[in-house]
């Protein structure tokens, strides 16, 4: 499908876009190439697909949250690159 140079100046007032002469060629080209796809898209013969809102029929994906006990203290800290009393030890992050 053509755009014309007055449609790609008109959608670039839109969104405030200001473009050389170059640039709206350049437009141009690529919108009609969309557009072009887009009718494409709408010659192929859709009568007897359902309407679907997903490609994929997905469900919750989420489980129970349920209580369970904390981890070992010692456990944790002994992947930890450095550990004292309990705490894990990091780079300071902020400068004062």
């Amino acid at each position: 499908m053509k755009i014309t140079k007055e449609e790609v100046l008109q959608v670039a007032g839109l969104a405030r876009l200001d473009l050389d002469a170059a640039a709206v060629d350049r437009m141009g080209t690529q919108i009609g190439q969309v557009l072009g796809y887009i009718d494409q898209l709408n010659a192929v013969e859709t009568g007897g697909v359902p309407p679907t809102s997903h490609t994929l029929s997905l469900t919750n994906a989420f489980r129970e949250d349920e209580p369970a006990g904390h981890l070992d203290r010692e456990l944790v800290l002994s992947n930890a690159p450095e550990a004292d009393d309990g705490d894990f030890i990091v780079p300071k992050v902020i400068q004062g």
